[in-house]
């Protein structure tokens, strides 16, 4: 059985290693704590092979479970939720960061935090093994599953009660932050009516003549579409921008004032402090959950939907994760309903979006022919959970995940940081997909630096990632090209190890993590040209051929060996 160690922190969760057969767990890096943990962690789950976790368990001298032990049974149950048929199980991690660093220490004498992470991971593991070879069947029997995860998360609401930090709130918690807004309300009406009282009558019809118009839309129009739902099936959309709906979230760590000021800020409703004034007289009880809302709906047609509750029956999510291809994306896609010749009419439309630049030629073709029309959208569709109603248009769905990659562009500023390494916006976005499949988080700015050094000197990239996606483009059912020499000596410009170069368009969907790491490189190595994986879960670099080969002979007797 294979497994993979979590020792679960708010900024970084150190990753080990291990198969029982060995019974030795192996440190095997970190992940980022950035929003795309649990997608990085299903993306080193899928390349090890395995859906069985070992998560540390923090408690205090004592032996009693303490804030830290909540958070990492919070986090293990969002993982549950996140891949399909996970097992996990919870060791004890008293002082596993200390004996950690004094381990490192003795080994070296530089070391990263995410090291200690990393170490702290694999003695985590270790101790689990260990439980596991004494107590096997009672250890095996306590696993933490999927199952459990979604009954618990169905049980509380479909979302779990959490603080500002990210952590579950107690009941007491709660009565707190509830008594704090109300209080603030309690407040406000308090000045409000204090100027009333000084204003007379007259002050007092003022007064009502306000809140009656600051309750009204924000926007008055005759829209196409009645109801989000309408207006998600339909391919056509509204010319009107503020006849669009717009997805709003209540997190149900948010009080009335916390949802007046977001809706406010979204330019949803005309006045906070009316809506405050609305929840206080009329006391609805308001949901969590998302909501499509737009600015031609009044102040009250938005409470009426916040205390109705969000959808559910009729909503779907649907995750993409790093480093899947169009190909995954389609057969996700499928499973919600949609036919194959709908999918793949729509993965073949022409998108508008700047992220798009350099795609399409003036007359809208694919400006490198060499590419396939059925995956001209391959890195376009970013990594996320997003929620769309049962039926909803696919070429919806499809701007909407292109779209999420344009804002990620915009926001970490990316065409400009890839000019600066040499490379256009779709050029760097192609480079970004090869990362995204040959390395690990921690490993990507090496890896994104040697093929820029590469690219820059004319050598090709000799990337096996390359060869694969090109070996499943041509031949997916494998029929010619069987070995690994086959897939690698294979004739398509998708080849890298044939042809120098970028390949005609993307291989996978490049994260953030990716992104960045083209952006950025890596200073430390402009002098190297290889890299390779070892056995060890570790990336080893050169600058020669002769290095490289070495390293293969010293590092890389198994995994270099692994089918493509």
């Amino acid at each position: 059985m294979k497994l993979i160690g979590l020792d679960v922190g708010t900024k970084r969760i150190g990753v080990s290693k291990a198969d029982t057969s060995t019974k030795i767990a192996v440190p095997d890096g970190f992940v980022n704590v950035n929003g795309q943990e649990f997608a990085e962690i299903a993306r080193i789950a899928r390349m090890y092979s395995t859906s069985t976790f070992v998560v540390g368990l923090p408690r205090n001298n004592n032996g009693e479970e303490t804030k830290q032990s909540l958070y990492a049974r919070n986090f293990a149950r969002q993982l549950a939720m996140s891949i399909p048929n996970t097992r996990i199980y919870f060791e004890d991690e008293s002082l596993t960061s200390v004996e950690a660093e004094r381990r490192l220490k003795e080994r070296k004498k530089k070391y990263q935090k995410g090291e200690i992470d990393a170490e702290a991971a694999t003695i985590i593991l270790q101790d689990f093994l260990e439980r596991i070879a004494s107590n096997g069947k009672v250890v095996i029997e306590s696993a933490y599953t999927s199952e459990q995860a979604k009954i618990e998360n169905d049980e509380e609401g479909g979302s779990e009660v959490v603080d500002k930090t990210g952590k579950k709130m107690t009941n007491k918690a709660k009565k707190v932050n509830n008594k704090k807004g109300k209080k603030k309300i309690g407040v406000i009406l308090g000045i409000i009516f204090g100027i009333l009282v000084l204003l007379g009558g007259s002050g007092f019809g003022v007064a009502l003549l306000w809140y009656t118009n600051a309750l009204k839309p924000v926007v008055e129009a005759d829209c196409k579409f009645k109801t989000a739902e309408e207006e998600a099936a339909s391919t056509e959309s509204d010319s009107n921008e503020d006849c669009k709906f717009k997805q709003f979230e209540v997190k149900d760590n948010h009080t009335a004032s916390a949802i007046a000021t977001n809706l406010a800020n979204e330019g949803l409703i005309r006045s906070d402090l009316a809506f405050k004034i609305y929840v206080k007289l009329n006391k609805p009880s308001l949901k969590y959950g998302i909501y499509d809302f737009r600015k031609t709906m009044s102040t009250e047609e938005i409470i009426a939907k916040l205390v109705e509750g969000a959808p559910a029956d009729n909503v779907f999510n649907i995750t993409v994760l790093p480093g899947e291809t169009v190909a995954d994306v389609k057969i996700k896609l499928k499973e919600f309903g949609y036919r194959d010749e709908e999918i793949a009419e729509a993965f073949e439309k022409q998108y508008n979006n700047k992220v798009l630049a350099g795609l399409y030629d003036a007359s809208g073709n694919l400006a490198n022919v060499s590419q396939p029309r059925s995956v001209q959208l391959e890195g376009y569709i970013y990594g996320d959970t997003y929620q769309f109603y049962k039926g909803e248009a696919l070429e919806k769905i499809i701007s909407t995940m292109v779209d999420a990659l344009g804002d990620v562009v915009t926001n970490k500023n990316l065409e400009a940081r890839f000019k600066e390494q040499g490379l256009s916006l779709r050029q760097g976005i192609v480079l970004a997909s090869i990362v995204q499949k040959e390395a690990k988080t921690e490993d990507m700015n090496g890896v994104a630096q040697v093929f820029l050094n590469r690219l820059r000197t004319g050598m090709s990239l000799g990337s096996d990632v390359t060869a694969k996606y090109a070996a499943d483009l041509d031949d997916p059912e494998r029929k010619t090209l069987i070995s690994n020499a086959d897939v690698l000596a294979h004739d398509s410009l998708y080849n890298t190890r044939v042809h120098t170069g970028l390949t005609p368009g993307p291989i996978s969907n490049p994260g953030v993590n990716a992104l960045e790491a083209v952006a950025t490189g890596d200073e430390s190595k402009r002098s190297m040209y290889f890299f390779l994986t070892g056995d060890d879960g570790k990336m080893y670099y050169s600058s020669t051929e002769e290095g490289h080969n070495q390293n293969i002979r010293d590092h890389c007797q198994t995994l270099c060996g692994v089918a493509l």
